[in-house]
């Protein structure tokens, strides 16, 4: 069974940092990506990073502030977010791509980040 286990999220001010995990067990993966939904609107890509090579690409929005990163021992994808602003208030999601053409066809559950100000 694939799954894909996010951890990290909560309820911080503006200025803070978080870091989000994301474990992925059942399948090995091309690329792991962040993507993340705030009330409202649309869900939006945040950043990607390759398991083989670890080459990463971000939103305009992430770049700067958010860092992916992986630790292939433990199958997990990070999120470190900095300087955070109450606009980065949606829920995060991970997802998987199982090549390196194919859609993200897996997904986590989510974990709800929220920035007051």
């Amino acid at each position: 069974q694939v799954q894909l286990v996010e951890s990290g999220g909560g309820l911080v001010q503006a200025g803070d940092s978080l870091r989000l995990s994301c474990v992925a067990s059942g399948r090995t993966f091309n690329t792991m990506g962040w993507f993340r939904q705030a009330p409202g609107k649309e869900r939006e890509f945040v950043a990607r990073i390759r398991w083989s090579g670890g080459s990463t690409y971000y939103a305009e929005f992430a770049k700067g502030r958010f860092t992916i990163s992986r630790d292939n021992a433990k199958n997990t994808v990070y999120l470190q977010m900095n300087s955070l602003k109450p606009e980065d208030t949606a829920v995060y999601y991970c997802a998987g791509k199982a090549t390196l053409t194919s859609e993200y066809n897996y997904w986590g559950q989510g974990t709800q980040v929220t920035v007051s100000s």
